[in-house]
């Protein structure tokens, strides 16, 4: 072993067969436990006083502290310029979207923020978001496109992702969103839009490898699930992974086209009903929750968890950060939301921020848990019980995350 975790309170997260009603058992806790690690993988798991450490050159003593997998947050829009602070202020005034819109407002103000920024702009900008999410114990994060809609800034933002992802204490998945808004190039033409994101911009960015998915929003202010099943053919012909916001505002069948294409995950779903509930269970696609854009928005439709959980389909949790339904970048808070808002259990929150997550992903066989094999990436608690981390909010009980695992420490 290359180095070595001992003396852990450990929460795998690993799925347990005839599941009791011990508390502790959905956690699957490992007390006094010790973690061995090969170049950068999971290789042992087991007591403290089964193993003869003597004499190894790199053990650490983690004093009884709480260790989970690595918070996996898989929703971001972390890459723009501006922001919308003023319609944020507009909207609690009573002014209504759509006027907003008009005057210029909306996520076509971001668009053309973020075409004006350069990509060391773009890039530092993401950074300091990206501080927040990692004090909550975040290891790996996807981040979207979306605010380009043309060939250059889309791919200019996915090449800032990319770079993000070249830092060593964080992973990046990266997904195509050219299909987030109509342009104003486009206006009045979205299957002429259409036709350039699976012609031009799909192409391209496969080719180039920015990368792992591609996204649409399907709803009846986005694009129709004809347009949104065009874009998952043609991401599906590049060897991309499909994942969708859908059934957000309304119940357009967005999750049922996306499950029967494959999809990794669809996210939002607060209109999904039952047939959509039944197409994921069928298809394994998990549903991804997003809580900080129903609290932000003060939305009243909610998910339907009890569906959700009754068929047992996967349920991650999200931050779902961007500039106009979501600044937010809290991983805690978002379990919290989760729990307070959707009425998820605490283990259920934890589950959606980590193996759910990397599900959501199509990383489930390599994170989200702990478990030989797996990668060593790990957040290290100053807790007593993995149920704190949905219940406290803005107290730094961090003390480190482990990626691949290399330690970086919270302080």
């Amino acid at each position: 072993m290359d180095r070595v975790l001992t003396n852990l309170k450990l929460v795998t997260m690993q799925p347990i067969a005839n599941q009791s009603a011990d508390e502790n058992n959905g956690y699957h806790i490992i007390d006094n436990a010790v973690i061995g690690i090969i170049n950068g993988k999971i290789s042992y798991i087991g007591s403290s006083d089964h193993v003869d450490l003597h004499g190894h050159p790199d053990v650490i003593d983690c004093q009884q502290a709480l260790v989970t997998p690595g918070i996996i947050d898989c929703h971001t829009h972390l890459i723009f310029a501006g922001n919308r602070a003023n319609e944020f202020e507009q909207r609690l005034q009573g002014v209504p979207y759509e006027t907003i819109a008009k005057a210029g407002g909306g996520i076509l103000a971001t668009v053309q923020a973020t075409r004006a920024a350069s990509e060391d702009e773009l890039y530092e900008l993401a950074i300091d978001r990206l501080e927040g999410l990692k004090r909550d114990g975040v290891t790996s994060i996807e981040i979207k496109s979306g605010y380009g809609l043309t060939l250059e800034d889309e791919i200019k933002m996915l090449r800032v992702a990319k770079s993000i992802g070249e830092l060593e204490d964080i992973k990046v998945s990266t997904t195509l969103l050219a299909a987030h808004a109509l342009p104003p190039e486009y206006q009045h033409n979205a299957d002429g839009y259409i036709d350039h994101i699976c012609t031009e911009i799909i192409p391209v960015v496969a080719a180039e490898k920015l990368a792992d998915a591609v996204d649409v929003f399907c709803e009846n202010i986005g694009f129709s699930n004809q347009q949104c099943e065009r874009v998952y053919a043609a991401a599906l012909a590049h060897g991309l992974k499909i994942k969708g916001h859908t059934e957000q505002l309304s119940n357009q069948g967005g999750s049922q086209l996306a499950a029967s294409m494959g999809a990794t995950s669809v996210d939002h779903i607060e209109y999904l009903d039952d047939a959509g509930v039944t197409a994921l269970q069928k298809s394994g696609t998990v549903a991804t929750l997003l809580p900080g854009a129903f609290y932000f928005l003060r939305e009243t439709q909610y998910p339907p968890i009890d569906a959700l959980r009754k068929a047992k389909v996967p349920m991650a949790i999200a931050s779902d950060f961007n500039p106009g339904t979501s600044p937010i970048a809290s991983m805690r808070m978002m379990m919290n939301l989760a729990c307070t808002l959707f009425r998820l259990t605490p283990e259920e929150s934890l589950r959606g921020v980590t193996c759910h997550a990397a599900q959501a992903l199509g990383l489930g066989e390599s994170r989200g848990q702990i478990r030989v094999g797996m990668d060593a990436d790990l957040a290290i608690w100053q807790l007593e019980h993995p149920t704190e981390l949905s219940y406290r909010i803005g107290v730094p009980d961090l003390l480190a995350r482990v990626v691949d695992g290399e330690f970086f420490y919270a302080d």
